[in-house]
């Protein structure tokens, strides 16, 4: 999504709409000819507004909004690709997927209709197809998301249980963007079912040295993994942590019940 325009320039380019060229007249009245570029420019505002409902949880506005750019500008592949993430959080698979395929055929060198597409077939478990789209996104000459991609890649992998795959990949996508807690959590997670227990404690230490990184999920994961590797001192002192900062979450009941495999 494109930065998010002031509310100046908003309002002008809702103004826009309603301004037209005026080409020959009929009968001493103006006649408003198209104009592709005003179309293009209230297409981009709508879409942007249905970005910003959809980031508030306000589906169904947004998906108004971008019904409204298509309205205005039916070849718009970026308009498809987010009706596609907002069908999707709807559970409307059917629409989701029809909305994607057609920003496929309109943009089909867009490394961004790929990768949420590949996401998208991840979350229904359809797991060649995932890998296929996330792996022509990476494809592609100057690729720009190569790390968020890959992220999603690895974590596709590893809900397929090809953890060596998801190793690889995550470790390529920590490499580029070693900050990011994320791409750190998932690769100690892939580490432990590997047996690294080592490297998955050094992964998960990072994100839980950092208090505003912590959460009750990272603080779970080190409790498993201090339990691997048979330090009790360890799994009585995360598990600690988690009870004080998290007594409601779901990782608190687990390490309660002793259930670690869960």
């Amino acid at each position: 999504m494109t930065r998010l325009l002031s509310v100046v320039t908003l309002a002008f380019a809702l103004a826009a709409g309603l301004v037209g060229c005026v080409s020959t007249t009929t009968g001493g009245v103006p006649r408003a000819e198209p104009d592709p570029a005003d179309a293009e420019k209230r297409a981009r505002v709508r879409l942007e507004l249905a970005g910003l409902y959809l980031g508030r949880g306000q589906a169904d506005t947004a998906l108004g909004e971008v019904d409204r750019a298509i309205a205005a500008k039916p070849d718009m592949s970026e308009a498809y690709n987010l009706r596609g993430l907002i069908y999707a959080s709807q559970g409307d698979l059917r629409l989701a997927e029809q909305s994607f395929q057609r920003a496929m055929q309109l943009a089909p060198s867009s490394g961004d209709v790929m990768h949420n597409y590949g996401w998208f077939l991840c979350q229904q478990r359809r797991w060649p197809e995932a890998e296929a789209q996330f792996t022509a996104a990476l494809a592609l000459p100057q690729y720009r998301d190569t790390m968020r991609t890959l992220l999603a890649q690895g974590v596709c992998q590893a809900r397929a249980g090809r953890w060596a795959e998801a190793e690889r990949t995550l470790s390529r996508s920590y490499e580029l963007d070693p900050a990011n807690p994320v791409t750190a959590y998932n690769l100690s997670e892939v580490l432990m079912h590997r047996g690294e227990l080592e490297r998955a404690r050094f992964y998960v230490a990072r994100i839980n040295s950092q208090p505003e990184l912590t959460s009750a999920q990272s603080l779970w994961l080190a409790v498993r993994i201090e339990r691997r590797l048979g330090n009790l001192q360890g799994v009585q002192d995360f598990g600690r942590k988690l009870q004080e900062r998290y007594p409601e979450s779901n990782e608190v009941l687990l390490y309660e019940r002793g259930r670690f495999d869960d």
